[in-house]
């Protein structure tokens, strides 16, 4: 017996965007991590040819000095940091972040950015300045939803320091092309801080948590005291720094600085090293934290005319700190995100070293009076730490999770 049915209107399935179904734009961390790699690389080697006379740069907008500063921090590093919160806030809240046509609509805004700063016009760089406010607010309006939804209040101290590090990001770029360069530096010298405070915050932590589950160590435990001054202390240190531009004040954030430095010193005292020699994305992590230690304290000298200049202990914390930590972070989170054993390719170690050579190149070769040395050995070897990272983790960030 037949079951026969009326006929209704014909529901015709809606079409799907293959596009932004790829496992691409899953989640932010895989086409931010390859995007931003990728446009460090090629930023600093544009860089480097300017530096060389062999490229001569659009001045219509911003300077070169500044574009440099602005791709490393922001269209790099800063991206870098988004994107790892906003995958790991759904850790830190049970609740989903964005995907597919957010993540799309995001990277097309951040791609939009690169290229406006590239012509580098003054409307480009008004239109990218604009583009770059609405990219913060949405980044930071997707977490604030997600950390206050959930009550998650640990994690609300983020939505102060992203906000503070987007309003000098604007600053840096309206400064500038107002020709004010010189607080246009001072802003951007504030965030590398602003970097060293998110570090402390972040890898405070996860690195001794990452320390006992991979090197199979003995609890560590964080001295309370020094947990207590760490941030207060930094956060001072910083806001004397930002404001020693626009006012005079009768001391400097030297003093600071150097404590600072002493505190994180301790606090990486206690978190057993040694036993992650042998473990590829711990010992880069420790090293990182000890990179961002030393800078700071190399910072605080470099007010002390001893030899070592603001500039080369600044590149300390931001090649050897910041490019380190993020090399050594994507690394770890590339696999465990997307299923797989955090047993990384031996190659990542390779990329390590060398993202730790580029580091001591750029802070120590200019003491010996070899500057362009410095420049060009950096670039190279933080330019193949970058090829390596693309070329083992493209297939890894690109097919869906395992």
């Amino acid at each position: 017996m037949l079951n026969i049915i009326e006929p209704t209107k014909q529901q015709v399935p809606l079409k799907k965007n293959k596009l932004v179904e790829h496992a691409f734009f899953d989640l932010l961390f895989r086409s931010y991590f390859i995007l931003a790699t990728l446009i460090s690389a090629i930023s600093l080697l544009i860089w480097l040819a300017y530096l060389n006379g062999a490229y001569v740069m659009v001045e219509y907008g911003l300077s070169p000095l500044i574009w440099h500063i602005h791709e490393m921090l922001f269209g790099f590093a800063a991206t870098i940091a988004v994107a790892f919160i906003l995958t790991a806030v759904q850790t830190w809240t049970g609740l989903a972040s964005i995907r597919g046509t957010a993540v799309f609509s995001l990277v097309i805004l951040w791609c939009a950015i690169r290229v406006l700063l590239w012509i580098n016009t003054e409307l480009t760089v008004q239109l990218a300045i604009a583009a770059q406010l609405a990219w913060w607010l949405t980044t930071i309006g997707v977490f604030t939803r997600l950390v206050v939804k959930s009550h998650n209040r640990r994690n609300y101290l983020f939505i102060p320091l992203l906000s503070i590090m987007a309003m000098t990001n604007i600053g840096i770029l309206i400064a500038d092309i107002q020709g004010n360069i010189g607080l246009a530096q001072h802003f951007a010298k504030s965030v590398v801080l602003l970097f060293t405070l998110l570090m402390a915050i972040v890898g405070g932590r996860v690195i001794p948590f990452f320390t006992v589950n991979g090197a199979k160590t003995a609890a560590i435990n964080n001295h309370p005291l020094i947990e207590r001054l760490l941030l207060p202390i930094a956060i001072l240190g910083i806001i004397v720094f930002l404001a020693g531009y626009f006012v005079t004040l009768p001391f400097t954030p030297a003093t600071l600085m150097i404590l600072s430095s002493l505190l994180h010193f301790a606090r990486l005292s206690r978190w057993r090293s040694i036993s992650t020699l042998r473990v590829t994305l711990l010992w880069s992590l420790h090293l990182a934290y000890f990179f961002m230690s030393l800078g700071l304290f190399l910072l605080g000298l470099s007010y002390f005319d001893l030899g070592i200049t603001f500039s080369s202990a600044l590149h300390l914390i931001t090649v050897g700190a910041i490019g380190l930590m993020i090399l050594s972070m994507m690394s770890r989170v590339s696999l465990g995100h997307t299923g797989r054993l955090l047993q990384p390719n031996k190659m990542v170690s390779v990329a390590l070293i060398a993202m730790s050579l580029a580091a001591l190149a750029r802070t120590f070769l200019p003491l010996f009076e070899l500057p362009l040395l410095a420049w060009q050995l950096s670039t190279v070897l933080w330019c193949f730490a970058c090829t390596i990272f693309i070329k083992i983790y493209w297939p890894i960030l690109t097919t869906a999770k395992i």
